[in-house]
């Protein structure tokens, strides 16, 4: 049911990703695998990091810390639109509307902020590998940690206060199954010139400047690489962050197809599923990726199936 013109808009409707009932309860079968295997992935990632001596170096600490932001990164809305399904509703209310946009934008931006700390450590693995142990020191990688949680969730609740502030009447539906800034945007009745000014200038220098230190990053791993003399020695060095490089340029193509493209060459059904790879699908195939890839990181994984399997 929406809400009349001149009253004030005390929740939203998530319109989802279809009307169409049986579309509907294939979508929610989807959501519900693609959500369980974030989880269980993750999670074992985790596991295995923490239970094996052997992974607690640099590389696997940040994995870690990806892995829980991706799990709660599909938390913020994946369960939403299964309770919706369930429930037989599209309403989410203000405060609850607010709650997820701030932590939907929170978990992106720490997403965005720990691939620029990978990237980083990478660098110093493949440039300066004789300096990596002091370089990269334990108290270095928590503080690094540490500043992109406190700097992201600064500029998301800034942008969360202002969206705050805003007056909502009429039309209370968003064509999505999340509230997302944009079109939360374009359904209030107030003057959104401050925001669109604070999305233009803070939130982009939060989010281009990770994508930058992350170019010029493999710009010099890159550059290191074609040094090496030895085939071997180039594979292997491109091999130890192929998995890091291959996660960036699939969380990052779809946020480019989404928010980068000329507003002629966006439709709501692309933009849709575009979001839906970034918020549901990449946090799913991360663990995958990183697994597959990486020889260490398997036998750890493995370990931890084998002696779970043994001690059931």
């Amino acid at each position: 049911m929406r809400v009349s013109n001149q009253s004030s808009v005390s929740e939203f409707l998530l319109l989802g990703l279809s009307r169409d009932p049986q579309q509907q309860r294939l979508l929610f079968l989807l959501f519900l695998t693609m959500y369980l295997a974030t989880v269980l992935g993750n999670l074992l990632i985790i596991l295995s990091i923490g239970t094996d001596s052997r992974l607690h170096i640099p590389m696997y600490f940040f994995l870690s810390n990806l892995s829980f932001v991706d799990v709660c990164f599909s938390s913020t809305t994946v369960p939403k639109v299964l309770a919706n399904h369930l429930l037989g509703t599209q309403a989410i209310s203000f405060s609850g509307c607010l709650t997820q946009m701030y932590f939907l934008y929170l978990f992106a931006l720490m997403d965005n902020f720990l691939l620029a700390v990978m990237a980083y450590d990478r660098f110093v693995a493949i440039c300066h590998p004789l300096h990596y142990t002091t370089k990269m020191t334990q108290k270095l990688c928590v503080l690094m940690v540490a500043g992109s949680w406190v700097t992201a969730s600064l500029s998301v609740l800034l942008h969360t206060l202002l969206i705050a502030q805003l007056s909502f009447c009429g039309d209370n539906a968003i064509p999505h199954f999340f509230c997302d800034l944009t079109p939360l945007l374009r359904l209030s009745c107030s003057d959104t010139y401050l925001n669109e000014l604070m999305i233009l200038t803070e939130g982009a220098v939060v989010t281009v400047t990770p994508f930058v230190c992350i170019l010029i990053s493999y710009i010099h791993i890159t550059s290191a690489v074609l040094r090496v003399s030895s085939p071997r020695g180039r594979r292997k060095a491109f091999s130890t962050c192929g998995s890091h490089l291959t996660v960036v340029c699939l969380f990052y193509g779809t946020i480019i197809a989404v928010y980068f493209n000329p507003a002629s060459a966006h439709s709501s059904e692309k933009d849709t599923a575009a979001t839906v790879l970034y918020t549901v699908v990449t946090p799913m195939l991360n663990p995958f990726i990183y697994s597959l890839r990486n020889s260490d990181l398997k036998g750890a994984l493995y370990r931890v199936v084998h002696r779970g399997t043994f001690s059931v």
